[in-house]
C-alpha cells in the first residue's frame, strides 16, 4: 500500500478510536448526560464535577488515554520503519477525534468533544520513558494542590513535556521527528485551552470543587 494512503487509513482509524465519547457513556450510567451538566465539556474533570466522585472521573481519563494508546500502537505496529511519523498521524487523529467526535455529532447535532488531555497522556505514555510521566504527574499534582486549577495543572504537565522531549532528542535518545509530534499535540491542547487560558489571565477561571470549570 502506498505510504500516503497508508497514512489516510490509520489518521481515519485514529480518528474513529479518538471519537468514542467515553465519558458520554459513563455519564450514562449514572444518568447524566454529561452536556447538560457542568461545564458541559466532554472530560474526566467535567465528570467529577458531574457525579462529585474521583473515581468517575479516573475511569473516563483511564479509558481516554487507552484508546490513544491503542491508537498509536497500532500505527506503530503497521509502520515499524516510520515510528516517528505513524506517531505524530495517529496521535493528531486520536485527539481530533477526542475533541471533535463524529459518534457525539450523530448523537448531540455538534461537532464537539473534550478537550484532549487524557488523550494526549495516552500518545505520550508510548513515546517517553516512565521518568518523564512521573515528572509530568508530579508537577501537575502540586500545581492542582497549591492552586486548584486543573487547566493551569494540564497545560504546565504538558508544557514540562514539551521541554522534556527536546533534552530527549538533543541526547540523542529519542529521534528528531518527535519534536513535531509533541508541538502538535500542545498545540492541539492549546487551541481547545484557550478560553481557560482566557479566564486564568483575567482570574476568573474556576477551581476544581467549584461549580465549573474546564
Amino acid at each position: 500500500m502506498d505510504q500516503t494512503v497508508l497514512l489516510v487509513v490509520l489518521f481515519i482509524v485514529a480518528y474513529l478510536l479518538g471519537s468514542i465519547p467515553t465519558a458520554y457513556l459513563v455519564g450514562l450510567l449514572r444518568g447524566i448526560d454529561i452536556f447538560k451538566v457542568g461545564s458541559g465539556n466532554m472530560g474526566a474533570t467535567n465528570i467529577v464535577r458531574a457525579t462529585g466522585k474521583m473515581g468517575w472521573g479516573a475511569l473516563v481519563w483511564f479509558f481516554d488515554s487507552a484508546k490513544s494508546v491503542i491508537a498509536v500502537l497500532i500505527g506503530q505496529r503497521v509502520m515499524p520503519d516510520s515510528l516517528a511519523l505513524a506517531t505524530v498521524v495517529t496521535s493528531i487523529g486520536v485527539m481530533v477525534g477526542h475533541n471533535w467526535s463524529i459518534f457525539v455529532m450523530i448523537i448531540t447535532g455538534k461537532l464537539r468533544g473534550g478537550k484532549g488531555a487524557a488523550a494526549a497522556f495516552g500518545t505520550l505514555l508510548t513515546v517517553v520513558p516512565v521518568q518523564v510521566i512521573a515528572g509530568m504527574l508530579a508537577l501537575f499534582l502540586v500545581i492542582l494542590a497549591r492552586t486548584r486549577f486543573v487547566s493551569l495543572g494540564v497545560l504546565m504537565m504538558f508544557g514540562l513535556a514539551v521541554v522534556w522531549i527536546a533534552v530527549l532528542i538533543l541526547q540523542q535518545l529519542i529521534q528528531v521527528e518527535y519534536i513535531v509530534y509533541i508541538l502538535a499535540v500542545y498545540a492541539l491542547l492549546l487551541l481547545r485551552f484557550r478560553e481557560n487560558i482566557e479566564r486564568l489571565l483575567a482570574g476568573t477561571e474556576r477551581r476544581i470543587g467549584e461549580s465549573s470549570g474546564l
